[in-house]
């Protein structure tokens, strides 16, 4: 990826990260004859070898060392290489997965669907166009069985990582989707036309939709039909940020006044969060249904307060994590420094600590790698620490520690390789290996 691009997009993560503070605002197990007969309707997964198998069956006890592949690296590959085949695109990734190895990562997980689309070959979600450079366009290969071909013989386990409403970013216009995207095809019609919604200038799937459901959980059942994923994981990006203005009419709300939460008198906030429980609910019986020994989690946002606020997200975060019905763990995205004004490390991570004490479900901490090394954060104490602490990583896993939390997730790879980073990734790595 093209250095100025790089810098536009951790700037933007930055800026997202410190506006949705400012803003205050994972069963039973099927039956083997079953999963087969459901496999055997789609494309066969291959057999796996015994260093594959390793990785697939991790022990429960080992420490999740994980670390996020997100869509902009597929640009970084494209960059790199003059022809985007199969075995240039193995021999990047395989680069990735070495570079995890050698930090003592030993999961990756790959952003497979950030638009509505795919890094993979879909009969749901058209082609990426971050992977063939135009959306709908074929790569001439399957990027995804590559990637897990060369994660399980490296010994590393992978997730598949699925952006759920999100189909657009800064865009509004149909026209610039492929012809064959499900939300362009929604809008040509006018009984399916409330399928996709615009708001802020992005196009979302609307939540409130059965049709929606169905695609998005049908998106995961084909990932795990196909490939032999070790989880699949969702990010934050459920509902977006209303206003006390427009809270109650805006986005979903007409289905909201149709619906039997209405005549009931049960807020809308309320029928959002049933909206995204459900959902939720819905993907991991249905990945389990396919294979119990696959995972299903969630990372979202690191202020809890955000995610349970009137006006954002709709995330029943307490129900998740005292409950086996919804995920398998939880993976906030922790991207503060201890010197944060507000919302510093510690006391973030022990309010998830304190929040999911039941353990009904697992608790990863989601670590910020993109701001070490950078004059990111809130006051000037936090931006010393970010730009100067060359430990700060390596302190905050040792913090997740001392309080028992189940691993980590460092965002991002590009970040574990910079020039910046470079030195607090070092420091890392000595508590990692």
């Amino acid at each position: 990826m093209k250095e100025s691009r790089v810098k536009i997009l951790r700037l933007t993560a930055w800026l997202v990260a410190s506006a949705m503070f400012v803003s205050l605002s994972s069963e039973a197990v099927v039956r083997a004859a079953q999963r087969r007969n459901q496999i055997a309707k789609v494309q066969p997964k291959t057999a796996v070898t015994e260093t594959e198998q390793k990785a697939k069956t991790t022990k429960a006890s080992e420490e999740y060392k994980a670390f996020w592949f997100s869509f902009y690296d597929y640009d970084e590959y494209r960059d790199a290489y003059k022809k985007n085949n199969a075995s240039n695109f193995k021999k990047y990734f395989t680069k990735v997965v070495n570079k995890g190895k050698s930090l003592g990562m030993n999961r990756v997980i790959v952003q497979v669907r950030p638009f509505g689309d795919a890094i993979y070959k879909s009969k749901y979600f058209p082609w990426s166009k971050y992977i063939s450079g135009k959306q709908g366009r074929s790569p001439g290969y399957d990027p995804l069985k590559i990637m897990v071909s060369v994660a399980h013989s490296k010994g590393m386990a992978i997730e598949a990582w699925v952006n759920p409403y999100r189909v657009t970013k800064g865009s509004t216009s149909y026209k610039k989707l492929s012809k064959n995207n499900p939300a362009r095809k929604w809008n040509a019609k006018k009984s399916t036309r409330r399928n996709v919604l615009s708001y802020g200038g992005s196009l979302y799937y609307n939540p409130s939709k059965k049709a929606v459901q169905n695609l998005i959980v049908n998106g995961a059942k084909e990932i795990v039909q196909k490939y032999d994923v070790d989880g699949i994981h969702m990010d934050d990006y459920f509902y977006p940020s209303f206003s006390k203005k427009n809270v109650k009419k805006a986005f979903d709300a007409k289905e909201y006044n149709k619906s039997s939460y209405k005549k009931k008198k049960k807020s809308i906030y309320t029928y959002r969060r049933a909206q995204v429980n459900n959902l939720v609910k819905r993907m991991k019986k249905t990945i389990k249904s396919v294979d119990p020994n696959v995972t299903f989690g969630i990372s979202p946002a690191g202020n809890i307060d955000n995610l349970t606020s009137k006006y954002s997200y709709y995330v029943d975060i307490h129900k998740w994590l005292n409950s086996t019905a919804y995920v398998d763990y939880i993976c906030p995205q922790i991207y503060w420094g201890f010197k944060h004004p507000t919302a510093a490390f510690d006391k973030v991570t022990r309010r998830w600590v304190k929040a999911a004490r039941k353990k009904k479900v697992k608790l990863y901490i989601g670590i910020g790698v993109y701001r070490a090394g950078h004059n990111a954060g809130q006051n000037r104490a936090e931006r010393k620490e970010w730009k100067s602490d060359t430990k700060v990583l390596k302190k905050q896993v040792q913090y997740g520690r001392k309080y028992k939390v189940d691993g980590f997730a460092f965002f991002d790879y590009q970040d574990l390789k910079s020039k910046t980073s470079r030195k607090a990734v070092n420091q890392l790595k000595t508590v990692l290996k």
